[in-house]
């Protein structure tokens, strides 16, 4: 299934680029067909040898671009595709016609990939989103939760990026800062570097860390010790209760759902065990699906990450058949509200396309 889907993926545009434009005849068409022959093949090598147990991260970051390069020119070829139908219909035939569709696409495709990369590498841009929540204590009002969620530290060193994120978290003014899960990508012998700036983060009342799916492809119980002795506190299926004054909240940190590892796994009874019932609880789950379960045990906002926003468009359509949520502020029964971010880093290929990353601050308000 997968050597199929990898087939059309490069079927496609080869179509659209090489082979109509061309007549399949002639020099392009050869170093065209024999690019897309060296990409069908290079793509699984790579990736196997990048994310497969070779763990090479040159082999990443080079299966990572082609990826991010392939899904870009076949989106686009088969919008071209679509458009060379219209233009058929309408009468407009023949080699310029064709031509011309190749053309626009190879520039689409050039300029998306250059601003996806862009996209991507830049420090994220602040979103501030307000959010109601019942039962807060009025001396809570305006407490600021700053949500740092997918980083994914990788193959491509990120070390200055990572400290100048947090920077800009520091420049929020953050009580809270919450870190919803995808850290990294590697073990903590690799990806420490990138990882340790965290330990400069500012949040006078705690700094919280859940594991997503990706901590789990290594070794999850490390990026939990690797975090708190960065000064952070993993939320390993519990909570904290964080006091301003008296004033109190409750914020909660359940496992990923696809934890393998023996005594992880979402387990929100646990997280929640001893809290105070007559508190607010925000919780911290990687995966917007999650919320089934927070609004069943009645949490007042649940903060995940995990789409990534659909990263590269337009991806958010199949993200969406996974997940009740792509991105934004939304709300579920029982009054339960779910903020997914978007990300602050990427996974794979270094880009974003119309799904820009962010550090989000939530600035908590009682409901009225």
């Amino acid at each position: 299934m997968i050597v199929l889907v990898a087939a059309v993926m490069f079927a496609v545009p080869w179509w659209v680029l090489v082979a109509a434009p061309t007549g399949r005849s002639g020099t392009l068409y050869r170093v065209g067909t024999g690019v897309c022959v060296v990409g069908f093949v290079g793509l699984p090598v790579a990736m196997f040898f990048g994310h497969g147990p070779p763990q090479l991260d040159s082999a990443a970051i080079v299966g990572d671009v082609l990826l991010g390069v392939l899904w870009v020119v076949f989106v686009w070829s088969v919008i071209g595709s679509v458009v060379r139908g219209g233009l058929s219909v309408a009468g407009v035939k023949g080699v310029r016609a064709t031509r011309g569709v190749a053309v626009a696409v190879a520039v689409v495709s050039v300029v998306l990939t250059a601003y996806g990369v862009f996209e991507a590498r830049r420090v994220p841009q602040v979103r501030t989103v307000d959010v109601a929540i019942p039962g807060l204590a009025d001396g809570l009002d305006g407490l600021r939760v700053v949500v740092l969620t997918d980083t994914h530290f990788a193959a491509l060193d990120r070390e200055d990026w990572s400290r100048e994120v947090v920077d800009v978290v520091n420049a929020q003014r953050p009580d809270v800062v919450g870190l919803a899960g995808d850290l990294v990508d590697g073990s903590v012998e690799k990806r420490r570097d990138q990882v340790a700036p965290l330990a400069d983060v500012q949040a006078p009342l705690g700094r919280f860390y859940i594991t997503g799916n990706h901590e789990y492809l290594d070794d999850a119980q490390s990026w939990i010790d690797y975090m708190a002795s960065l000064g952070w506190q993993p939320l390993h299926n519990a909570h904290r209760t964080v006091d301003r004054d008296g004033d109190r909240l409750v914020v909660a940190g359940i496992d990923d759902p696809t934890a393998d590892v023996p005594g992880h796994g979402p387990d929100l009874p646990a997280a929640l065990a001893g809290a105070d019932p007559a508190l607010p609880v925000v919780l911290l789950a990687h995966q917007p699906k999650q919320v089934a379960d927070s609004s069943a045990a009645g949490v007042e906002l649940q903060i995940s990450g995990h789409t990534h926003g659909g990263q590269i468009w337009p991806f958010h359509y199949l993200v969406r058949l996974d997940q009740p949520v792509v991105a934004g502020l939304s709300r579920h029964a029982n009054g339960t509200q779910l903020y997914t971010s978007r990300g602050t880093g990427y996974w794979g290929p270094p880009m974003r396309v119309f799904a820009p990353s962010e550090i989000t601050v939530l600035v908590l308000h009682p409901q009225r």
